[in-house]
């Protein structure tokens, strides 16, 4: 089992020059890293790939990054965004030598109300189509998209495990699969373990993170249980450590951290790959 770590717990936006965080994180121990684009301007395919090869750490993922005027059930325009960034990164991910683009695809993060039941299927509807016509993409690039439902607070059109299973299901497509996050799950899932279980063979992508968006395993979550399911379902997908820290100022406004999770960053990436190594050896 690959254990990685997403690049926001020390930057955002990642660029070319962020690169030079590839040979720490290798020496700490990590196999993979994950890459958020916010904007494919910001790098140089060709330069970080050579960067990762030298460093000897591996690209696992490259994380969407759904900012505003990115939803493939919003207005027109936004879809019509929202599907050139997508395809954007995918084609960024192929060049990365990258598996997967993971994460909330199908909407911008932080639209979430009570919409009436026509506006659901409409707006459901509309992200069927626009997936489908990304997993076409993906499939011709070899890359695999990995939905993330996210909880309640940050959207309202994918919260559980059941309801990104009926979105891959209705997909159809051999590049599209399911990522979970058990900071999402904390919120949404009765039981994370049964929940891993229900995803299956339909897990492509997890994230590891603390209940409270901390270290992994300096909490309340059911560690051991996850392990259990995840190799009960012969998970072959990475394990990424995704947390936040105030240190990086726009994520932690994006992500609700008003306070220091841990005193160090250090200490969630350090902490976390020390557990998860034990966790699953």
């Amino acid at each position: 089992m690959r254990i990685g770590l997403n690049t926001f717990l020390y930057t955002s936006p990642f660029t070319t020059a962020n690169t030079s965080l590839f040979a720490k994180f290798k020496k700490w121990g990590f196999d993979t890293i994950e890459i958020p684009i916010e904007d494919p301007s910001h790098i140089d395919t060709a330069k970080v790939r050579a960067a990762a090869e030298r460093a000897g750490i591996a690209i696992g993922s490259v994380c969407a990054a759904m900012g505003p005027g990115r939803d493939l059930r919003g207005s027109p325009a936004e879809q019509k965004t929202a599907l050139r960034y997508v395809k954007a990164i995918i084609d960024q991910a192929a060049e990365l030598g990258c598996p997967s683009v993971i994460g909330p695809v199908y909407s911008v993060v932080g639209k979430a109300d009570a919409v009436p039941p026509d506006q659901q299927k409409k707006e459901w509807a509309l992200v069927v189509k626009h997936v489908k016509t990304l997993a076409r993409h993906a499939e011709a690039k070899g890359v695999t998209i990995c939905i993330e439902p996210l909880n309640r607070f940050e959207t309202d059109f994918l919260n559980t495990c059941e309801q990104g299973l009926k979105l891959v299901r209705a997909v159809n497509s051999p590049a599209v699969k399911l990522h979970l996050d058990t900071f999402h799950m904390n919120i949404e899932e009765k039981n994370q373990a049964a929940a891993i279980r229900k995803a299956g063979a339909y897990l492509g992508h997890f994230h590891a993170c603390g209940s409270d968006r901390g270290t992994p395993g300096g909490d309340h979550i059911d560690w051991p249980g996850i392990v259990k399911a995840l190799r009960a379902i012969r998970y072959k997908g990475d394990v990424v450590i995704e947390s936040f820290t105030t240190d990086v100022k726009v994520i932690a406004r994006a992500a609700a951290i008003w306070r220091k999770i841990e005193p160090r960053r250090d200490d969630i990436a350090l902490g976390g790959l020390k557990f998860l190594r034990k966790a699953f050896r």
